[in-house]
């Protein structure tokens, strides 16, 4: 019993994960195809749920629909479960009477995303692993390692080489201040997820990420196939276009974009088009540009949108393809470079072992 209300409490705040929403998205779609009424597809849905949170967060959906309330309404009350995305894609397919093609498109840019987060993640997991690998080898040389050097040499009563003594002196420092570096480390973290979470500090963030060396490229074309993957979707499902420009800026996740959709907002209410705030902008490329200038003239702004959204999307691909082969040499001179440094720098007055004696007698 207490633990079925600990799961109903956990319940209300559950984040569903994108992945399993694109999972539930589509097969939701395939139920509503096959003709089965939306509640019955959600009772189904949630006896082949696993997780627990989430079944129970399907069956209050389900009694919310019953009690004749909107799909829309019910999933509303669940934002960290269903995101703004999804819900106002119900809200349009609700409208328009075709509530089961417009969760299919929604899964099918759902699966897109996930696929294209993945990606990125499974290409950052092996420098992050070596990188990790790197800082746990070189403490356990400085804190267990070095100190039995430190004590070899001390017997010598000669002055050592400038690598040997300054690593000796690094790991004495780190044996008796570790808490401190810890703490202040600790400190440091913190003071920056505070400050970043602040509208500058966001937009400092943002800015210096795309700007960034190697990878600031990568993160670039990821907002941008975003931008243009969620308005097509958008436009395409019939949200109009001043609420698509809210929900692109939400779920766009870059300051830049978010000032781009105000502007964009801001132009098309008073008859302008989207390209001539495009045109304006730095942070979208000129092919982008140039692209949905031809979509607006033939007024297929949404199937222009979904293109260069592929093409970003490939583009991602090839850079993180040449990312990790870039990274993978750029690794092993590193860790070469490091560990290796160590082990001269302690084995150097034992190579010197002739001149440091001769400096005894």
């Amino acid at each position: 019993m207490a633990k079925q209300k600990s799961l109903e409490k956990k319940s209300k705040r559950y984040k569903l994960p994108m992945g399993e929403l694109a999972i539930f998205t589509q097969q939701l779609a395939s139920l509503l195809t096959a003709g089965l009424p939306l509640v019955q597809c959600l009772e189904a849905l949630q006896d082949q749920t696993e997780d627990a949170c989430f079944r129970i967060v399907i069956r209050d959906v389900r009694a919310d629909i019953s009690q004749g309330n909107s799909f829309s309404s019910a999933v509303r009350k669940f934002p960290n479960s269903f995101n703004t995305l999804f819900v106002s894609m119900v809200e349009a397919g609700e409208a328009s009477g075709g509530l089961a093609e417009i969760l299919s498109k929604v899964a099918g840019y759902f699966e897109s995303t996930v696929k294209l987060t993945k990606k990125v993640k499974s290409a950052m997991t092996y420098p992050i692993a070596v990188i990790g690998l790197a800082v746990a080898l070189v403490n356990v040389l400085l804190i267990f390692v070095i100190p039995v050097f430190a004590a070899m040499f001390q017997d010598f009563g000669a002055q050592l080489p400038a690598p040997t003594q300054f690593l000796i002196n690094l790991s004495d420092f780190l044996k008796e201040w570790w808490w401190a570096i810890g703490m202040s480390c600790y400190a440091a973290w913190w003071a920056l997820g505070r400050f970043t979470a602040t509208p500058n500090g966001r937009r400092m963030r943002d800015i210096s990420l795309v700007k960034a060396p190697i990878f600031g490229n990568l993160i670039h074309k990821i907002a941008l196939s975003r931008f243009c993957r969620t308005y097509a979707t958008l436009i395409r499902s019939g949200v109009p276009i001043l609420r698509t420009l809210e929900i692109v800026s939400a779920a766009s996740g870059k300051v830049q974009v978010e000032d781009a959709c105000e502007e964009i907002a801001k132009h098309v209410s008073q008859g302008g088009q989207v390209s001539e705030v495009l045109s304006a902008d730095p942070f979208f490329p000129p092919m982008m540009k140039h692209m949905v200038k031809a979509g607006e003239s033939t007024g297929n702004v949404d199937g222009m949108m979904n293109k260069i959204a592929d093409f970003y999307d490939v583009e991602c691909e090839a850079t993180v393809a040449a990312l990790t082969s870039l990274i993978e040499p750029i690794l092993i001179v590193f860790l070469g470079v490091v560990v290796g440094g160590i082990v001269m720098a302690m084995f150097l007055p034992i190579f010197q072992l002739g001149a440091v004696a001769g400096g005894l007698q």
